[in-house]
């Protein structure tokens, strides 16, 4: 017998939170089927859904990374886990997929190990795997996708995660186009350069969003959603988003930005009609262009990654 887990799709940033910011979503993401195996550490013995384009070599492969991760610090060296990979969302959508696939690989190797860490202190091991993708050290993915929510990163490296507030009725709505852009690569054209005058712009809507969340302020919310610094540099790389993003505000959208590092675009809704409403009117305008896509309605996942 094994234990499956399921981790969620999040969107991370939220506009003025890079790399601090994050929301966990309902509705798709990754699941992965842990057992105990005859080979020692971590074998991964299939990955579904990935078009074959995932390593199986668990070192390279951030449900692997994470898995290892726990076994390495429980201090089971002879112990052989075998995970099955299924994977249910698409690459490089914005939707943090590599880090759901770290966080339900992290959290099923401790169910079968019969939780030696709690939630929180998986968030080391998921942090692990995500850097196979990109390189990078960064939580406002995994920390929403393994514990539900929405998450402030105040401190990466010292895994100091808070939990925000959800406004009753917040919806969001993901619209993920036929395209794909690596993390990696959106990561790469950002600037080490940023004016002054915009960091303080930036500080405060950051300041404005999180206590707009916490005293269920819509207006505060709307007023603070403005990046300053990266949804200038990363929107040339989706096509057409200044029309997307105007359309969702005359809809009623309280913002509307980039879902992590795109090419993914969420709005971040008062209520499921305006959600519904944005989904239809920002695919439509790609579907003017040529460009095909998929709609997600949710709402924010209190829970996060669950046993299945």
């Amino acid at each position: 017998m094994g234990v499956s887990v399921f981790a969620p799709a999040s969107v991370a940033n939220l506009a003025v939170g890079y790399d601090t910011l994050g929301l966990c979503l309902d509705g798709p993401g990754d699941e992965v089927y842990a057992e105990f195996c005859d080979t020692p550490g971590i074998t991964i013995a299939s990955i579904e859904g990935d078009g074959g384009k995932l390593p199986l070599i668990p070192a390279k492969n951030t449900a692997g990374r994470a898995a290892q991760a726990v076994l390495e610090a429980v201090g089971n060296v002879r112990t052989g886990v075998s995970l099955k990979i299924h994977k249910k969302m698409p690459f490089g959508s914005g939707m943090g997929s590599s880090s759901a696939s770290a966080v339900a690989g992290a959290m099923a190797v401790n169910e079968l190990l019969d939780r030696p860490f709690s939630k929180y202190e998986l968030l080391k091991f998921t942090a692990m795997g995500e850097q196979v993708a990109d390189g990078a050290w960064h939580l406002d993915n995994v920390a929403p996708s393994l514990l539900g929510g929405i998450v402030l990163v105040r401190d990466g490296l010292t895994l100091d995660v808070q939990s925000i507030p959800v406004p009753d009725g917040l919806r969001v709505c993901v619209v993920h186009p036929d395209i794909e852009i690596l993390t990696k690569d959106s990561r790469a054209i950002l600037s080490d350069s940023v004016l002054l005058g915009d960091v303080i712009k930036q500080q405060s809507n950051l300041g404005g969003l999180i206590i707009g969340l916490y005293n269920n302020d819509l207006e505060l919310i709307s007023r603070s959603f403005k990046d300053h610094i990266i949804e200038p540099q990363r929107s040339k790389l989706i096509p057409h988003f200044y029309e997307l993003q105007s359309e969702a505000f005359d809809l009623g959208a309280l913002g509307c930005s980039i879902s992590g590092a795109g090419p993914s675009v969420f709005a971040f809704c008062p209520n499921a009609d305006v959600a519904e409403n944005c989904g239809v009117a920002i695919s439509s305008i790609w579907a003017k262009h040529g460009i095909t896509c998929q709609v997600h309605q949710s709402g924010i996942n209190p829970v996060g990654a669950k046993v299945i």
